[in-house]
């Protein structure tokens, strides 16, 4: 899929909604998605081709989606608060971890089998 200029728009969507071609077809041609066809053709019924002009981009690049960066601590004593909690998450997970793998092996143990030595 590519993306599509201003022009390549208008034209799409002519001939989808003003032509009648399919738009299986024109998808095809233009190498779009069909989302992208259906959405430029609501807005040029609701706001004519000047509005297509003026879209933003959607998807993966949308500021404010996914993970956090990381900061950097500026101190030591941030530096060495973060470290406090990265390991007493790490401490944290480990009990868990063991909690699990000794109710799995009492688990084995009560129907007569032996845990495996990994």
């Amino acid at each position: 899929m590519k993306r599509a200029n201003y022009e390549e728009k208008c034209k799409i969507v002519c001939e989808f909604a003003e032509k009648g071609v399919s738009l299986h077809r024109v998808c095809a041609k233009y190498n779009v998605s069909q989302t992208a066809v259906f959405r430029w053709t609501q807005i040029y019924r609701r706001c004519g081709y000047e509005a297509l002009r003026d879209i933003k981009p959607q998807g993966k690049g949308r500021k404010g989606m996914g993970r956090p960066k990381k900061k950097e601590p500026q101190t030591e004593l941030e530096r060495l608060r973060y470290e406090n909690e990265y390991l007493r998450a790490e401490v944290a997970l480990l009990k868990k971890v063991r909690a699990l793998m000794e109710e799995k092996e009492k688990r084995l143990h009560e129907i007569g089998r032996k845990p495996s030595k990994h």
